[in-house]
This record gives C-alpha cells, sequence and structure tokens, in this order.
C-alpha cells in the first residue's frame, strides 16, 4: 500500500521517543530521513531509531526528492519559520504545538498556506485522535449528559531547569504555551464553538520569567470552561465535561499511554458507567490520519484556521492576565 514518505526536521525528545516510533507503525506513513543540526547527531539518532537518510541541516532534508511530508517538533519559535520554508521546498506540514507565539504570526502562517493550495499543513493535536476524545465529543452530541454547561481541565508537571527549552521566555516557553494550550483547544473541541471572551491569571518564575502556574475561564455564552496548568506542580491531568444531566470524566486525557488501556467514567441520571478504551497510539492515529489526507488529496483532520483561533485565545489570556481585566475576542 502506498504510504507518505516522512522526514523529521529536529532530533527533539518527542520526536524520538514518541512521534518517530508511532509513525513508523502507521499504515499509511514511513519515516525515511531526520535532520539535525549536526551531521553525526543526526546519524547517530537515524541510527539507532533505523532511518535510512540523515541530514546535517534542515534545508538538506527540505531538498530531498525523497521526502514528502514532514515533521516539525522545533522549540515554538522557530515553528512559523520552518512550515513557511517546508511548504515553500514542496513539502505537507504536521506542526507540534502551539503552531506560532501569537494570533498574528498562525495568521501570516495561514496566509502563505493559501498560497500553496496542494499543500497539506496541520498542528499536531495529537490527543484528538484517541477513541477517548471521539467518545467524549460523541457522548456530548447525542445529549447523553444533558445540555454542555462548563468542562474543567487540569495539567502540570514538575520543570524548573532554567536550561531547558520550556523555561526559555524568547523560545515560547511556559506553561500555557506549553501545555495549556491542550486545556484551550480541547474547549474549543468539545463545545464545537469560539470563546467570547477570556480572562487569566498568571504566576511568573522570577528567574526564567515564564508562566510557571496559569488559571483561566473562557465565556462561550452557553456555557463555561476553566483550566490551570503548571510546569511547577506535581504531575497530573483530569478533564471534567459537565451538562445538566450528567459528567464525563477522562483520566488521563493528554499522555494516554500506547500500551495501556485509559478509562473514562460517564455518570448520567441513569447510572454510572466506566468505558475502558483499548490500547491504542494516538500518535500513529494523527499521522495515518494526515497522511491519508494527503495520498487522497482530501482535506486535513484539523485546519490550520484552528490553530489561529487557538493561538488567539491563548495570547487573550496572557493579555487578560497582564490587564487583570476580561479580553473579548
Amino acid at each position: 500500500m502506498q504510504k507518505v514518505r516522512w522526514g523529521i526536521l529536529g532530533a527533539a525528545k518527542i520526536a524520538r521517543e514518541k512521534v518517530i516510533p508511532a509513525m513508523q507503525l502507521g499504515q499509511y506513513s514511513q519515516v525515511v530521513a531526520l535532520a539535525s543540526r549536526n551531521q553525526q547527531h543526526a546519524e547517530e539518532v537515524t541510527a539507532r531509531l533505523n532511518i535510512p537518510m540523515a541530514f546535517g541541516s534542515y534545508n538538506e532534508l527540505l531538498a530531498s526528492p525523497d521526502v514528502d511530508a514532514v515533521y516539525i517538533p522545533l522549540p515554538n519559535h522557530l515553528h512559523v519559520e520552518w512550515c513557511i520554508k517546508a511548504m515553500q521546498a514542496g513539502k505537507h506540514v504536521l506542526c507540534e504545538k502551539p503552531v506560532a507565539l501569537s494570533g498574528s504570526q498562525a495568521r501570516v502562517l495561514m496566509q502563505v498556506a493559501e498560497q500553496h493550495p496542494n499543500i497539506k499543513i496541520m498542528e499536531a493535536f495529537m490527543y484528538r485522535f484517541h477513541p477517548q476524545w471521539l467518545g467524549a465529543t460523541q457522548m456530548v452530541s447525542d445529549g447523553r449528559i444533558g445540555t454542555l454547561k462548563t468542562i474543567q481541565s487540569f495539567f502540570s508537571y514538575f520543570n524548573n531547569d532554567p536550561g531547558n527549552i520550556r523555561n526559555q521566555v524568547d523560545a515560547g516557553g511556559g506553561g500555557l504555551m506549553d501545555i495549556g494550550c491542550y486545556c484551550v483547544s480541547l474547549s474549543r473541541f468539545i463545545f464545537g464553538a469560539e470563546p467570547q471572551r477570556a480572562i487569566g491569571i498568571a504566576e511568573r518564575d522570577p528567574s526564567t520569567g515564564t508562566d510557571r502556574l496559569t488559571s483561566a475561564m473562557l465565556d462561550f455564552g452557553r456555557g463555561t470552561s476553566t483550566f490551570s496548568c503548571s510546569t511547577q506542580l506535581t504531575a497530573y491531568q483530569r478533564v471534567n465535561i459537565f451538562g445538566t444531566e450528567g459528567r464525563i470524566e477522562l483520566e488521563i486525557p493528554f499522555n494516554a499511554p500506547a500500551n495501556a488501556g485509559v478509562r473514562s467514567i460517564v455518570v448520567t441520571k441513569d447510572g454510572t458507567e466506566e468505558i475502558v478504551y483499548e490500547p491504542v497510539d494516538q500518535y500513529t492515529l494523527q499521522g495515518d490520519a494526515f497522511s491519508a489526507a494527503i495520498l487522497n488529496n482530501s482535506a486535513v483532520p484539523t485546519p490550520l484556521i484552528d490553530a489561529v483561533n487557538n493561538m488567539q485565545v491563548i495570547e487573550a489570556i496572557f493579555q487578560s492576565a497582564d490587564e487583570n481585566a476580561w479580553v473579548t475576542l
């Protein structure tokens, strides 16, 4: 069966440990190349992961006629630059979240994408492909919990290393950009709409300047979403979706393990139901869905406008935290 030939721009940990092994198992994807800024490092990684081609620069990989699409796991501040270069080189693009550092950057990226209508591009929110999320959205749509009214989510880990890229302001580090973006995304995903306004509060690390604890409320008009995210709290994640007649709780909403099932708890007027989803690799599902869109020349699962809108909400939360007031979207 025909497969998309993938190149990886960068040797980030998420690429080495999660995305590449997952895409190597894909029905429609095969990883054929990896580029690093150092040729020796690229060769070491490709040898370890059994990838045929190693490149000592990103531009070399983009020039290869043997690569159809690229996955970009580079630091946040490099996303727009290399997405644009990849599209200009004729490569389809799957870019890690968040796709940009601001709403204006994301809009520039979308304008460039519109100039390349034959190129597929998508922000890599892998959680949306997991069956537990497809199940949750279906249950909300079917009215299992009555009328959707509010969503509560939490996502945290502890990392206060100033040398880590996630703790560098100029590189787009901090809690909201790194993991709070999931909370924003899932809220828009479940409501199937954009928030009308946002309010947030952010506590910044005095040494790095990144937000280490951010909380926010999104007002969707017909309901709300509240969340907290942190880079300096004990590791935890949970999502609760509340309706007028029940709720859905996702125990491992974001980092669902590929080798173990995950559980959702559904509470309705009829009682409590435990739904166990069999082990799947959400990165494999994401890679295959995007690859299928390339092979079939069909629309990508999540259009780029979704990434633009998500970035605009993130920007509004930061603005609200600075101004101590609601920000209208």
